[in-house]
């Protein structure tokens, strides 16, 4: 790639296709999966290097890692080992050629200035395709980690709006500049040389509360919206994504891109990716790591009733709580390709419960494929018509 074609780089966020996707949470030990079952994640870097590189051959546009210091107990310990994200995505830059490389950095963990030179770093690795995932850091025993106390929640948010400003700008001035703010302070800052993107890299936020929702729209061009357990279907998904680009456009005067995360269980019948979503949940769940994760969210029973927690912890362990995917290669192809038309997204972040071992049948069974098919027509044609089944492969 000559010089003048890396100034000229294009993030695949950014691409022409209706639906982009990316792996979530492959950086950790049990990937999304809370489980015991056989195949679930290890953190080893064959096994993290693994699923980047099939990432990358499918063309998928973002490869998520997750942000995580401390484990969350149980059998499990489930995402308790694992790769710090800066450095992860700085390997991944020099391993693949196409995937977008985000990484996740809690603001409280890391001076903006730091964050800003090491993110340029990894753009130029990785030619351009970096992207950094902003978030705050709601997990109490994390932050105390670092000597740090946890704040209110929305001044989280403000501290995080100091620290994007302060990022932004050493990307994107050229003259040495000074900040005095409540939360940060900066003399006579400035990095070069300048992220490989311009004007700067892709930013996102993944904030669902009021303080988080406008911080994503204020300053992030990708954001998140999760399935509600009592909604999970794509005219659901519809309400919240045109209420998020609503709230962007008219608050902000800014256009924003949709995610969301999902689980995919796929096998060759419905019956029995209902029964191995029951083994590795119900059977093999570690319900005490559960616990441990939705009581550090703030979950119980005080706002929930009995039900409706047993049914969160569910579908975290099935996935990190992400939209459920299960069925034949059909119905997820179905499912997916019904989130971009139906449900307005733009991109879904994919996990597996045996991760290296159910992507690679994914990706094996050339599923992959009809639904790039499909999305890089867009939705303007607005209908859909089923392949014949030998498009599948096998």
């Amino acid at each position: 790639m000559t010089t003048a074609s890396i100034t000229e780089a294009r993030h695949p966020v950014f691409n022409d296709r209706t639906l982009h996707l990316g792996t979530f949470s492959s950086n950790l030990s049990g990937g999304c999966a809370i489980s015991t079952v056989d195949g679930v994640l290890e953190a080893t870097w064959e096994q993290t290097l693994s699923l980047a590189r099939m990432g990358d051959d499918m063309e998928f546009e973002a490869l998520v890692p997750v942000g995580r210091w401390r484990g969350f107990g149980g059998e499990t310990n489930f995402n308790g080992a694992g790769f710090e994200c800066f450095t992860w995505a700085a390997g991944m830059g020099s391993a693949t050629e196409r995937a977008g490389l985000f990484v996740t950095s809690h603001v409280p963990t890391i001076h903006p200035v730091m964050a800003a030179k090491q993110a340029t770093t990894i753009d130029h690795i990785s030619r351009g395709r970096l992207a950094l995932n902003i978030v705050t850091g709601w997990h109490t025993p994390e932050i105390e980690m670092f000597g740090i106390k946890q704040l209110a929640h929305d001044d989280r948010y403000a501290v995080a709006q100091e620290w994007v400003d302060i990022i932004r700008r050493l990307w994107t001035t050229d003259e040495p500049f000074s900040f005095d703010g409540k939360y940060f302070r900066v003399t006579d800052a400035s990095i070069a040389p300048k992220p490989v993107q311009g004007p700067h890299p892709v930013l996102m936020n993944a904030g669902g509360s009021g303080a988080g929702r406008h911080f994503g729209a204020r300053n992030c061009d990708v954001v998140f919206v999760s399935a509600d357990l009592a909604q999970q279907n794509p005219q659901a998904m519809r309400a919240k994504v045109d209420d998020f680009k609503r709230l962007a456009r008219e608050e902000y005067g800014r256009e924003i891109k949709v995610w969301t995360n999902a689980y995919v269980l796929q096998e060759d019948t419905e019956a029995e990716a209902k029964r191995f979503l029951d083994h590795y949940v119900n059977e093999r769940g570690d319900w005490e790591a559960a616990q441990n994760l939705v009581t550090g969210m703030g979950l119980n029973s005080q706002s929930f009733d009995p039900k409706t927690l047993q049914e969160m912890k569910f579908h975290f362990i099935a996935g990190w709580a992400g939209y459920p995917i299960v069925g034949t290669r059909e119905q997820v192809a179905d499912t997916l390709i019904a989130l971009s038309t139906e449900g307005g997204l733009d991109g879904v972040l994919l996990s597996w419960p045996r991760y290296v071992q159910d992507m690679a049948r994914f990706r094996g069974r050339a599923d992959w494929l009809v639904i790039m098919d499909v999305v890089q027509v867009g939705r303007s044609s607005g209908v859909w018509s089923r392949p014949a089944e030998s498009s599948y492969g096998v």
